[in-house]
């Protein structure tokens, strides 16, 4: 297809991971796509050589682009005039990594599903290399591609909460309050293995994600917390709920509850901050709504591209009011963002003309300082420790 010459071509994207019967690199696709920003030109699908070709023979990539592994598929990229510029990486966590790394040192940038590693010290190490670099590093906490999280975002630090003082956020659901893991469930096998999974499980899990909404909307920064992990499921390896005291610079307190063990939820993510002058509230299964309550006046009700919004929440949504945007629609709002700040890299820009914080890879290492010490609390019987 001919393109017009003043359009920016599609960035060619290779993907780590993915495969069949995954769900995450789907979700990443459709994302790539909706905005025809991105073209998925090659891939280490799977880990087996025989399985990755067959994905790709199923995704429409050329056969000579499918790897037998992500170390060959990054030595080829980087030579090729017609290489990759960007990779996603949507394997199980311990692998992120050595992936990321990889390609960084072949001059590719990344993408990476959370959490962005399995331990601190990788974090920190991947953050150092990111630095020296110069390349792009995104990661894809979708939650923060939510236009009226957005909004959210704008109206806390405009200050039209006022002064914080509370931080309530949960993510609630069910999948897991069986050993599925055992019924051959590829999704529950990883997540429940401390080898794949790194060493939390609901919390790295979906806690991240919370925790990540948490700090996106508010812009606070987290001094200490108590944390009670608990394993209800017997012969579980890893956490499957999680209860959690948090203390925020400045004096804001909080409270986070992850749990993969609740029935009735299916994906129960949940924001409210409250402040001197008033409040909001925010669901993830009813994403197009957000609830402001001004302090001593009635609650009001913003929509998804409706009145009264503000400019990032209006630049993130697609479609006119009333007809639903939710996750997909989020996800893929973080790929044109980081498709911009690409080109802008690419061409030697500094501004990328987006106004918006997208997460990154210092969002990666504040989410695995927050699991460390989680873990560090809760193996001490849920004490304080500081952040």
């Amino acid at each position: 297809m001919s393109q017009h010459h003043d359009t920016p071509r599609r960035l060619r994207l290779g993907m780590v991971g993915g495969g069949q019967g995954a769900f995450i690199g789907g979700v990443h696709r459709i994302a790539a796509r909706l905005d025809d920003h991105y073209a998925l030109v090659a891939g280490a699908f799977a880990s087996d050589p025989e399985r990755s070709r067959a994905a790709a023979a199923e995704l429409h990539v050329d056969e000579a682009r499918a790897y037998p592994d992500y170390r060959a598929m990054a030595e080829a990229e980087r030579q090729r005039e017609d290489g990759i510029d960007v990779v996603a990486i949507v394997t199980p966590n311990h692998l992120h990594f050595d992936v990321a790394r990889t390609f960084l040192e072949a001059g590719i940038h990344v993408i990476c599903d959370k959490p962005m590693t399995t331990t601190l010290e990788d974090a920190q190490a991947l953050a150092a290399l990111v630095e020296r670099s110069g390349l792009f590093f995104g990661l894809t906490h979708n939650y923060s591609g939510y236009p009226l999280v957005r909004q959210a975002r704008e109206m806390v630090a405009s200050g039209e909460l006022g002064e914080l003082r509370v931080v309530q956020v949960e993510y609630p659901q069910d999948w897991l309050s069986t050993r599925l893991e055992e019924s051959g469930v590829k999704q529950a096998e990883w997540r429940t293995d401390p080898r794949r999974s790194g060493p939390a499980g609901c919390l790295g899990d979906i806690g991240t994600h919370a925790y990540h909404l948490a700090r996106y909307v508010t812009g606070l920064e987290l001094e200490s917390l108590a944390a009670d992990m608990h394993t209800f499921v017997e012969g579980r390896a890893l956490d499957d709920n999680v209860h959690m005291m948090l203390r925020f610079k400045g004096g804001a307190r909080g409270m986070l509850w992850s749990s993969q063990v609740s029935p009735g939820n299916e994906n129960g993510l949940k924001l409210r901050v409250y402040g001197s002058r008033g409040g909001l509230e925010w669901s993830q299964e009813t994403p197009n709504r957000l609830v402001h309550s001004p302090l001593g006046e009635p609650s009001r009700i913003l929509t998804r591209n409706g009145p009264g919004l503000g400019e990032t929440a209006l630049a993130a949504a697609r479609i006119p009011p009333g007809h639903p945007e939710g996750y997909l629609e989020a996800f893929a709002q973080l790929y044109r963002d980081y498709a911009g700040q690409i080109r802008a890299l690419q061409a030697g820009r500094t501004d990328h003309g987006l106004g918006v914080n997208t997460p990154g890879v210092m969002d990666g290492v504040e989410g695995l300082t927050f699991i460390t010490r989680a873990l560090e609390s809760s193996a001490s019987g849920g004490g304080w420790v500081n952040v």
